[in-house]
């Protein structure tokens, strides 16, 4: 069983062995009790249940502890815990973002390869990163934090909350200002920056915004490659995903697999 649970919406499906969703369910989001709201769709579905991947909206801990602030006192949730107890399966959780490079490396866009990035783009601005096939978790679990990259001097009210990134090219910025050009530029630099950080074999760009990509990915890639480091730049395939919100359902489904 995969859940991703967005800060809006669930969607949750049986995902098997060869990467098929199967009975794929969406719904708003109980924000009163998520909690129960998981564990209904969970006891809905099959009763063949060898495990559950929850994928979640912020910050899984060492300690297994979630703080997703889009739920009111969501700082330390033991999700995985409490979920196990209701549920007497295996519980993994993670983060949307592992999940989607997860899911883009087993069935997606970046299908066997072992050093990529997957760009976030929507409401927020996030990355999940995959070096020589590991998640890139950082001292306290926040690699990835895409959105705070510093791409240009200009600031706005929303800077010192979100980040420079996510301030000027998230959807929230294309809402205010229209101008899909200078996001796709902003975005490109972006995305040269992880380029020469990470040397990857592809960067694939997903998320809300993305189903605009054809008025700014070209925009974006030309910008990336002339800003990134000349031998990484010339090598790496930039694309957007195909899966989309799939892909953090398949990452989910993947954790529990292995």
């Amino acid at each position: 069983m995969a859940v991703d649970l967005g800060g809006t919406r669930v969607a949750a499906g049986i995902v098997d062995s060869k990467g098929t969703i199967r009975r794929r369910i969406e719904e708003p989001v109980e924000k009163s009790d998520p909690v129960a709201q998981i564990v209904r769709l969970t006891e809905n579905s099959d009763p063949k249940i060898d495990a559950v991947g929850v994928a979640v909206p912020g910050l899984v801990r060492r300690d297994g502890t979630v703080w997703a602030p889009n739920f009111p006192g969501w700082d330390r949730v033991p999700l995985a815990k409490v979920l196990r107890r209701k549920l007497r399966v295996p519980v993994f959780v993670e983060s949307d973002r592992n999940a989607t490079v997860l899911g883009e490396a087993w069935r997606g866009a970046a299908r066997g390869k072992n050093d990529v990035i997957a760009l976030i783009v929507g409401t927020g601005i996030g990355a999940g990163i995959l070096s020589d096939g590991r998640i890139v978790r950082g001292a306290h679990e926040l690699s990835g934090g895409a959105g705070w990259m510093v791409v240009s001097d200009e600031t706005n009210e929303h800077t010192a909350r979100v980040g420079s990134l996510e301030a000027l090219a998230a959807a929230p910025a294309l809402a205010r200002h229209k101008d899909i050009g200078r996001i796709g530029e902003l975005l490109g630099i972006a995305v040269a920056n992880l380029i020469s950080l990470f040397d990857p074999e592809v960067v694939v760009l997903t998320g809300g915004l993305t189903g605009s990509a054809d008025k700014f990915v070209d925009i974006l890639i030309q910008n990336a490659r002339r800003r990134a480091q000349p031998l990484s730049a010339s090598q790496v395939e930039i694309v957007v995903s195909k899966l989309q919100s799939d892909a953090s359902l398949l990452g989910a489904a993947r954790m529990g697999m292995q």
